[in-house]
């Protein structure tokens, strides 16, 4: 049996590369940008979570308040209609 050599040892390397999302290249989130705000709410006009937007804690409070922000402007609806 061979000495073990720690200097030979290494830990596997991550392979990982962290995604940077649309969001985080952007420097302000604003409740005027309807468009953004669009594509963090569902059909049903509910605030998507975060498992679905891949938001970390910080962004997805701001863009929970700015999405409230702009229901309560007229900017956003509170409910889709059902025609």
């Amino acid at each position: 049996m061979k000495p073990f050599n720690p200097t030979s040892f290494s830990f596997p390397q991550n392979n990982f590369q962290k995604q940077i999302t649309q969001f985080e290249q952007l420097l302000v989130i604003n409740y005027k940008n309807i468009f953004l705000l669009r594509k963090y709410i569902s059909i049903e006009g509910k605030i998507l979570p975060r498992r679905l937007t891949s938001l970390n804690s910080k962004q997805q409070r701001d863009m929970a308040k700015a999405i409230k922000n702009a229901r309560i402007m007229g900017f956003l609806p509170f409910a889709r209609r059902i025609l």
